[in-house]
């Protein structure tokens, strides 16, 4: 059969091992995936991180439009006057905008507005999402297409072994105006990475049972 115009034949993935054994393995693997906040100054390579960004950016997208930027930063200039603006915001957040029953629900996390693991670890990704091509044309369903691209990065990054968090200083703003990024790509999501110091610790938290999450109409 002739092949549509503009298509290729498919070539599929295929593990060395049956379906239910690969979904279980990776499974196990990401199960032990958790946000950091104790990082280690270790450095890790410019290369791993291209790696990581590139397995970002094949993630499914809207019309392909791939309305993502990535931003790696290992400046340490620059990651103090990211930090300096995420904590104003974060101190803004904590002492006056966030209701009592959201910060109640953070209390159990320890969290608050001091973030020095944003000048601690040896990166910081800064993920935008564009809003229309670089060109001015129209993009699709971009939230959905930089979460999924977002979700891939953390799973490439637990891969290679390193630890990430999502923060979500908001507004967020000032990220796109130290990094002197254009107005059409808005601030989705700022992620330190790098190794987990030896003395990390993270919440004792559990995850809800299948049963909760997964519905079945066979």
């Amino acid at each position: 059969m002739a092949l549509p115009p503009n298509h290729l034949p498919h070539t599929p993935f295929k593990p060395d091992q049956a379906p239910e054994r690969a979904a279980r393995s990776f499974y196990k693997a990401m199960s032990r995936r958790r946000s950091v906040r104790m990082f280690s100054d270790r450095s890790v390579s410019a290369e791993t991180i291209e790696w990581i960004i590139r397995a970002a950016g094949s993630a499914p997208s809207g019309a392909n439009k791939q309305p993502w930027r990535f931003v790696a930063v290992s400046d340490p200039a620059l990651k103090r006057k990211i930090r300096e603006g995420a904590e104003q915001e974060e101190r803004e957040f904590y002492g006056r905008i966030a209701p009592p029953e959201w910060l109640a629900d953070l209390a159990p996390f320890g969290t608050d507005e001091n973030k020095d693991f944003l000048e601690v670890a040896p990166w910081l990704i800064v993920v935008f999402k564009m809003m229309r091509t670089d060109e001015g044309g129209q993009v699709y369903y971009v939230n959905e297409s930089v979460g999924i691209a977002v979700g891939m990065l953390l799973a490439a990054a637990h891969h290679a072994g390193l630890a990430t968090l999502t923060h979500t200083p908001s507004p967020m703003k000032f990220l796109g105006e130290i990094l002197g990024r254009p107005e059409h790509e808005r601030p989705f999501l700022l992620i330190p990475i790098g190794y987990a110091s030896d003395d990390c610790v993270v919440p004792d938290i559990r995850r809800k049972p299948l049963d909760e999450i997964l519905v079945v109409r066979a």
